[in-house]
């Protein structure tokens, strides 16, 4: 009994001999999902990998090419759309994180056989070149607008520095920015 004397004493309590529950279930993660994105005000049902970038299931699930993939890092801006009202890089984006909003794409700006103010200022004042960046630019514009960006050509500048145009066609965005701002601010 002398050993007892420095060892704890645990009360003892019956248990029921139950088996231990199942371990849940792990799903495999390379198992597609399924996800619903609403995409220029229409509903589409996908089954995607989990990983699926909205930039992705844009262009290779909907084929919806407008939005374009440049450097896949977040960096350029090229695959910029509208998520809410909210400009988003749609490369980092995951298309399940979007699930439930609003996706705006270049696709969905125009109506019937008219212009949205942004791509017509765009035309008007030739901002563009090779037109590689144009559709993440005008999206990326549109929210500069509507985030109350545009009142000086400074703002502009600083609030589109996300956009990268390897053309350089900067003061004709600027200058179709400042032309369509009011004409989408009164809209």
């Amino acid at each position: 009994m002398a050993g007892a004397a420095g060892s704890a004493l645990v009360p003892i309590t019956a248990r029921a001999a139950a088996p231990d529950p199942p371990a849940p279930a792990v799903q495999d993660p390379s198992a597609p999902v399924d996800v619903t994105l609403n995409v220029n005000g229409k509903e589409r049902r996908l089954r995607i990998d989990a990983r699926t970038t909205v930039l992705d299931a844009l262009r290779e699930h909907m084929g919806l090419t407008g939005s374009k993939k440049g450097c896949d890092h977040g960096q350029c801006g090229a695959c910029t759309v509208l998520i809410g009202d909210r400009r988003v890089v749609s490369c980092l984006t995951l298309a399940l994180a979007a699930e439930g909003q609003e996706i705006t794409t270049i696709e969905g700006l125009a109506t019937d056989d008219r212009l949205h103010p942004m791509q017509q200022a765009f035309v008007d004042n030739d901002a563009f070149q090779c037109g590689y960046c144009t559709p993440g630019q005008i999206m990326s514009a549109i929210a500069c607008v509507k985030e109350g960006h545009a009142a000086s050509e400074a703002d502009i500048r600083e609030y589109m520095s996300g956009n990268i145009c390897r053309c350089a066609a900067y003061p004709n965005i600027v200058a179709a920015v400042k032309q369509a701002a009011p004409e989408i601010l009164k809209g």
